[in-house]
């Protein structure tokens, strides 16, 4: 490359010995300049984006991940790009891959020593638009409960009930939990009888949870869930719409704080680790 840059061997471009065009501090960084580009291959950036999931708490500890076709079909990838990442998550000691009818790949840490540069490769690249979407949201879920405290029939109070009810008894398990957090959302969201509304609001609940659909999660989260969601059930059931809309506008900035927690906190290691 550029007979190698005439710098390693100490010569000139017509092959007599010469002194060195640059001293060796010099020569290494033009190497390094023309050196090969690394890019970052799918299943490193899937890695990173589980890794964030959960520090966010996604996925926790004890849980098994979704399978390898339910991952792809969420992160608009193959399946080969899906067991790369898990591998490098099973090798970094993330989760362990059991094998056999009962197996999967099973989270066993959700921190790790490579936890923040990881979230940091996730989130900061794009925080522009988290901040928009952020804003976004907390402009349209008030409205979509205010909407439905108006228009609730009383089939949607019962099935906001029953759906209130299902989160109360999700206990701690993570995926029941999850899967009650959003029933309740869609009964809500579905009172407000305009299916664009309920689109819309999976579709925001998608991008705030990083593809997967799932909120930020821990036992203190769920403890301040279970009182909101009673709060936002019974405005809705009451038909308030203003304490509705209130009660949303709080409540769904839950994800967006743990965001920003891992955000600064993956910010500060950076700034640390710089020389």
């Amino acid at each position: 490359m550029v007979r190698q840059l005439a710098v390693d061997a100490g010569v000139n471009v017509r092959g007599r010995q010469s002194e060195p065009l640059l001293d060796a501090p010099e020569a290494q960084h033009v190497v390094e300049l023309f050196a090969p580009l690394r890019f970052k291959n799918a299943g490193e950036q899937v890695a990173e984006r589980l890794v964030t999931a959960l520090a966010l708490g996604v996925f926790v500890p004890g849980q098994r991940l979704p399978t390898e076709r339910d991952l792809a079909a969420t992160l608009g990838v193959s399946r080969t790009t899906i067991r790369e990442a898990v591998s490098r998550l099973a090798a970094t000691g993330y989760v362990e891959v059991r094998r056999g009818r009962h197996g999967g790949a099973f989270v066993i840490a959700e921190l790790g020593p490579d936890t923040d540069e990881m979230v940091r490769r996730t989130l900061v690249p794009d925080w522009d638009q988290f901040e928009q979407l952020f804003d976004f949201r907390v402009l349209v879920e008030p409205m979509i409960a205010g909407t439905a405290a108006r228009r609730r029939t009383p089939e949607d109070i019962d099935r906001i009930a029953a759906a209130l009810e299902g989160y109360r008894g999700a206990g701690s398990n993570r995926e029941a939990s999850s899967a009650a957090d959003r029933a309740l959302h869609l009964a809500i969201a579905a009172a407000a009888h305009n299916t664009y509304l309920v689109d819309l609001s999976e579709r925001i609940r998608q991008g705030s949870t990083l593809g997967f659909r799932s909120e930020a999660y821990s036992l203190a989260i769920r403890e301040r869930a279970i009182v909101e969601h009673g709060e936002l059930a019974a405005a809705v059931i009451a038909g308030d719409p203003d304490a509705a809309s209130a009660i949303a506008a709080h409540h769904f900035t839950t994800t967006e704080t743990r965001l920003r927690e891992l955000y600064e906190q993956a910010r500060a290691a950076a700034t640390r680790d710089q020389p």
